[in-house]
């Protein structure tokens, strides 16, 4: 059998060894472009723009009962 501790591990010092297990949030920010919310420092995934140059080519929808 392992070690065994010698005694039971207060709240305080198991909470501070746990500080950093939180999940985290994602920051959100509205793209300057299409202005839907995409997480900061990436391309947005709608109009794959990043400071102001296409980084991502997203084809665009077809409308609706247009021919090709």
């Amino acid at each position: 059998m392992g070690a065994l501790p010698k005694r039971k591990i207060s709240s305080r010092r198991r909470g501070n060894r746990r500080a950093h297990d939180r999940a985290n949030v994602v920051q959100l920010t509205r793209c300057p472009r299409c202005r839907s919310m995409r997480p900061q420092h990436h391309a947005c995934p709608v109009c794959g723009f990043y400071k102001d140059r296409v980084v991502i080519d997203i084809p665009l929808p077809e409308a609706p009962g247009a021919q090709s």
